[in-house]
C-alpha cells in the first residue's frame, strides 16, 4: 500500500538543525569531548519547590482524571497575578489566558487559527524557525523583516511595503530576541501597536526569554504598551524562567477574541495538560521568585566568562541584552555554515549556524550559554586557536 501525504506536509519547512545535532551526537559516541553549544535547551534543574509541587499533585488522585478543556483556574489565575506582580499588567483569568502545550504549540497554532491561503505573516529574519512551521501549515505566506546590526536587530515597520502590510494577518515579534539576544523597549513595542491598528493586523509577541535580562535591565512586556491587548496577545512559556523545558507549559495572554480562539482550537487536540504540571506551574508563577534571579545571575555570569575569554584571545564580540544566546559575527572571510562546520571539526564544538534562522542570519552563528563557567571558558579558547 503506498499511502500519499498531505500536501500540509510537504509544505513544512526542513528541519534545517537536525543534521546538526546528528553529528554531534556521531562524533560523540566516536569518543570525542564535543561541547554543544548549538541548541536552545536550558540545561539547569527546575527549581526543588516546583518539583516537590508536582509531586505532592501527581500523588493526589484527583489530578488523574482529565483536567477541564481550558486549563485548571488555579492556573490562570496564577499568571494573572504573576503579570499584575511582574509588569503591572491586568488579566481577566478567564477570558485573556489561555494555557498552552508550551510555547512552541502556541506560536505554530496561531497562524493555523488565523492564516487562510495567501494571508501574509509577518515574521522576523533572523527569527525562530516555528514561527515559519505555522504558516506552512496553515497555506499562509511567509513575508520576513529583517532584524540587522544597523538597526539594532530592532524591526523597521517603515521598510514593509504597504501592500504587504494590506495583505498582513499576523506580526510575529520576539525580544529579548532568539537568535539575536537583542532587546526591544517601549518605543518598538509602541511602533508595532500602532502599525497594527493601521492595518488590522495581530502581534504576537513571543516572550520566551521575558525573565532574562541583564546589567541590571528587567524585558518589558509587549502588553505593558498602551493598546497592546486590543491589537495582540504575547506568549510566555514556562521553560526558560523555571528551567521546565520538559514540562511543556506555557500561556497565551491578552486579546479576550484570540484567547477564545486558541481554546476552541484547542479543544479540538488536546484534554489540556496533565493537572499535576499545572498546579505546579501555578506554584512557580505564584512561589519565591529568587530561584529566577539567581538564574539570571547565572547567564550573566556565562555571558561575561565567554565574551571575555574570546575577548582574551583577541575576538571581541557585542554582549547580547537578553535571552541566554550570542550572536557571534563570523570573522571575515567565513560563511555560517563553513565556520560552524570549522569549529565541530577542528575544535568539537557545535554552534548554530546563521543561516538556519533566516537569510539575514547569515554571517553570525548562534552560541548558547547552556554549559557552566570553566566548560565556556574552554568552548571559547578552542574557538579562537581553531581560527588561528
Amino acid at each position: 500500500m503506498k499511502l500519499t501525504l498531505a500536501q500540509r506536509m510537504d509544505r513544512l519547512p526542513k528541519q534545517f538543525f537536525a543534521h546538526l545535532v546528528q553529528r554531534v551526537n556521531e562524533r560523540i559516541a566516536q569518543g570525542r569531548d564535543v561541547i554543544n553549544l548549538g541548541q536552545g535547551n536550558p540545561d539547569l534543574p527546575t527549581p526543588p519547590h516546583i518539583v516537590e509541587a508536582l509531586r505532592t499533585a501527581a500523588l493526589d488522585p484527583r489530578t488523574h482524571r482529565y483536567p477541564p478543556f481550558t486549563g485548571l483556574p488555579a492556573l490562570k489565575e496564577a499568571a494573572a497575578a504573576f503579570y499584575a506582580r511582574e509588569y503591572g499588567v491586568e488579566l481577566d483569568p478567564e477570558r485573556e489566558v489561555a494555557v498552552l502545550f508550551g510555547g512552541k504549540t502556541g506560536l505554530v497554532e496561531i497562524s493555523e487559527i488565523y492564516l487562510n491561503p495567501g494571508d501574509v505573516a509577518l515574521v522576523p529574519d533572523p527569527g525562530y524557525p516555528d514561527y515559519w512551521s505555522g504558516v506552512a501549515l496553515a497555506g499562509g505566506t511567509l513575508a520576513t523583516y529583517p532584524l540587522t546590526a544597523a538597526h539594532q536587530f530592532l524591526p523597521d515597520f517603515a521598510g514593509i511595503s504597504e501592500s504587504v502590510w494590506e495583505r498582513a494577518k499576523l506580526l510575529f515579534l520576539n525580544y529579548p530576541n532568539n537568535p539575536t539576544g537583542a532587546g526591544a523597549g517601549p518605543t518598538t513595542f509602541a511602533a508595532a501597536v500602532a502599525w497594527a491598528e493601521r492595518y488590522n493586523v495581530l502581534v504576537v509577541h513571543d516572550f520566551a526569554y521575558g525573565a532574562i535580562g541583564y546589567d541590571g535591565v528587567k524585558p518589558p512586556s509587549f502588553l505593558q504598551t498602551p493598546g497592546a491587548k486590543q491589537v495582540g496577545i504575547e506568549i510566555y512559556t514556562l521553560s526558560k524562567t523555571y528551567n521546565m523545558a520538559g514540562w511543556r507549559l506555557a500561556v497565551a495572554v491578552g486579546h479576550p477574541d484570540v484567547i477564545r480562539a486558541i481554546n476552541l482550537f484547542q479543544d479540538h487536540y488536546y484534554v489540556s495538560v496533565f493537572a499535576a504540571v499545572q498546579l505546579a506551574g501555578a506554584a512557580a508563577l505564584r512561589g519565591p521568585q529568587d530561584c529566577v534571579q539567581q538564574l539570571v545571575a547565572t547567564y550573566q555570569a556565562r555571558r561575561d566568562a565567554f565574551l571575555g575569554e574570546l575577548a582574551a584571545h583577541g575576538w571581541q564580540v557585542p554582549a547580547p541584552q537578553g535571552s541566554f544566546f550570542v550572536w557571534l559575527p563570523v570573522p571575515e572571510g567565513w560563511t555560517s555554515m563553513g565556520l560552524a562546520d570549522h569549529l565541530l571539526t577542528t575544535a568539537d564544538v557545535m554552534v548554530a549556524p546563521g543561516v538556519g534562522f533566516g537569510q539575514h542570519g547569515e554571517g553570525y552563528v548562534r552560541v548558547g550559554l547552556l554549559a557552566d563557567v570553566p566548560r565556556l571558558r574552554e568552548a571559547a579558547r578552542r574557538m579562537a586557536q581553531a581560527l588561528r
